[in-house]
């Protein structure tokens, strides 16, 4: 595909051949199902490609932060929903490694699929334990990685096995690559990006790599109470982080000298508690509207109608984290409205991982988005200019694998 530079499915047969094919499989679980099934959905493409193809096909996922192997952590959920999914059954196989893994993965027909137990229940994945990679690495003819949500983490099953076998990229790690890539390339304009969340510490580069590409920029959730303290505002009880308030002031001089329009809340929600009782809307364009005893937990009706304004003004949209205490139905209006918005906009709409996801999953509003990625992490670090480790040890095109 045009202006993409690694190697795909599309670029080997896979006929006959045994793949381990590394996906995001790290799912919330409830009661010992999938509550929210996206991300194997998102996956669903590359696995049909390589089954029609008549590949044989072990899938690996990791599945949360285990110590070791925990049964609480176990991919079955998973493998019953992928199977629902595939409309076949695709077993578990007790381990990712090991005599019984291998004895199976042999046995694996063309058109066949079984997925590996979660591959975290080894430490030395996550060290990206060369020899681990090597036996993770056994009996297989190709990798395929399309682990986006993981690409941003040097690991044995993302970067490690790939330097041991011929690697390429799956349809979704491609698309979420194309999508994300164009916004740093080449977006329609204007070019809008609405980032909220709790924390400016952990979005402070990728508000200055936006910065340096947007039209305007819009902040809201936690993080913009640093900024409206930067200001000189009071926040009142309100999450914030003052120590950042210096660089929350740099970066807003330097919109201002770049003449980036960036839109902090006009007016907020305001609660005595992160509970339901006692909001109020609250101006903030003076230095003491919000009360010492109140805390900011959502964007207000007239900053609402100011991200209307602006979404409806864009042509690109990139949107990451929520613009209030989105957990709280009370207090998610300002998430929901921006979600409703970017899906009438008509504009190209990139919903870049986490709360925001959550969000126009559970309006239903996914398929009006023109991508909705499936990693949070990665997402920002590709915006962010840096590299992901799970990316670059897929050879491009023009590469010839040493294999």
């Amino acid at each position: 595909m045009t202006g993409f530079a690694k190697r795909t499915i599309r670029d080997v047969d896979p006929s006959g051949k045994k793949v381990l094919l590394r996906v995001d499989f790290n799912v919330p679980l409830a009661g010992g199902t999938v509550a929210d099934d996206a991300r194997i959905r998102a996956a669903l493409p590359t696995l049909r490609y390589l089954l029609e193809h008549r590949a044989a096909i072990a899938i690996c996922s990791h599945l949360g932060r285990p110590k070791g192997p925990d049964p609480k952590q176990s991919l079955r959920p998973v493998a019953r929903r992928v199977g629902q999914l595939l409309g076949r059954e695709v077993p578990l196989l007790p381990d990712c490694v090991g005599p019984a893994v291998r004895d199976a993965v042999a046995k694996l027909r063309p058109g066949d699929a079984l997925l590996l137990e979660n591959v975290r229940f080894h430490v030395e994945e996550e060290k990206n334990d060369s020899a681990f990679a090597k036996e993770l690495a056994s009996g297989y003819d190709l990798y395929v990685n399309d682990a986006f949500g993981a690409a941003h983490r040097a690991h044995a099953s993302t970067e490690g096995v790939a330097k041991l076998l011929p690697a390429y990229a799956g349809l979704l790690l491609e698309k979420e690559l194309l999508a994300l890539g164009g916004l740093l390339t080449d977006p329609q304009r204007p070019f809008l990006a609405i980032i909220g969340g709790a924390k400016v510490s952990t979005k402070i580069d990728v508000l200055r790599a936006l910065l340096a590409r947007v039209d305007a920029l819009a902040i809201g959730g936690g993080m913009a109470n640093t900024f409206l303290l930067a200001t000189g505002r009071n926040i009142g009880r309100s999450l914030a982080e003052p120590d950042r308030a210096d660089e929350a002031r740099r970066i807003l001089d330097d919109a201002k000298s770049q003449g980036k329009r960036v839109i902090l809340p006009e007016d907020v929600l305001c609660a005595p508690s992160v509970d339901e009782t006692g909001a109020r809307a609250v101006t903030v364009k003076g230095a003491d509207e919000v009360a010492d005893d109140l805390a900011i937990v959502d964007i207000g009706p007239r900053t609402i109608e100011r991200y209307a304004d602006e979404i409806h003004r864009a042509k690109t949209i990139f949107w990451n984290g929520p613009l209030g205490v989105f957990e709280i139905a009370a207090f998610a209006t300002g998430t929901k409205r921006v979600a409703e918005l970017l899906a009438s906009s008509g504009a190209v709409t990139i919903v870049g991982g986490g709360e925001s996801v959550q969000a126009v999953e559970e309006l239903g509003l996914a398929d009006k988005m023109t991508h909705v990625s499936t990693g949070g992490g990665a997402s920002l670090e590709l915006i962010e200019g840096k590299t992901l480790p799970g990316v670059a040890a897929i050879p491009d095109r023009s590469e010839v694998h040493a294999a």
